[in-house]
């Protein structure tokens, strides 16, 4: 396995484990939307550009979604 391949799996590993985890602390959301972007820079430099745009995306919603939510003190 090449450095590139292994920083795909583990920034998909931590999308997987923070979308679990993100019920429990906004502080997971956050983790969620580093983790997309981070798997959106893999899709772009594995050539994989659809993967790419695709978790661009979900890292964008990531961020917005943590952005409401950190102001608001009533989330569970």
């Amino acid at each position: 396995m090449d450095v590139l391949t292994i920083f795909g799996a583990c920034a998909v590993g931590v999308m997987l484990l923070s979308y679990a985890l993100e019920h429990r602390a906004a502080y997971w959301v956050l983790v969620f939307a580093c983790a997309c972007a981070a798997s959106s820079l893999y899709g772009w430099l594995a050539g994989t550009w659809p993967f790419g745009v695709v978790e661009g995306i979900w890292a964008i919603v990531a961020f917005r979604r943590w952005w409401n939510r950190k102001g608001n003190t009533h989330s569970s």
